[in-house]
């Protein structure tokens, strides 16, 4: 079973590397969905949202939210990037016996998103 938690954040950038407006800075609103895949325990759960949303707050959101995002991350902050760091961040912390991160899907605008799946990592 899946289960997702959604998450939003307001940050600044600009693109480095990229010729066209968005190497100007400007900001989103984010709009952050993790994904976690695993079976449900004798509570019914395969994660408690309280503990998926303690590690995600504390190891993405904060470290995000009202900030400028080429000085936190220190590296070209495209959307698919930026998603990737989170992976990494997170993915240690969301794995036991039971259950283990599945995806994670970043929006930058209400069209636009970044998805980066455990299919990514274990090819």
């Amino acid at each position: 079973m899946k289960v997702t938690k959604v998450f939003t954040f307001d940050s600044a950038h600009n693109l480095t590397r990229y010729n066209g407006k968005c190497e100007n800075l400007h900001g989103h609103t984010y709009k952050l969905e993790v994904t976690v895949e695993g079976s449900i325990d004798d509570e019914g759960m395969v994660i408690d949202f309280a503990h998926l949303k303690a590690i995600v707050d504390s190891e993405v959101v904060k470290k995000l939210d009202h900030a400028y995002l080429n000085e936190v991350l220190g590296f070209n902050t495209t959307c698919e990037n930026i998603a990737i760091w989170m992976w990494r961040k997170l993915d240690p912390l969301l794995k036991d016996d039971r259950f283990h991160l599945f995806s994670i899907r970043l929006w930058e605008t209400p069209t636009s998103f970044a998805e980066v799946t455990i299919q990514d990592f274990t090819k």
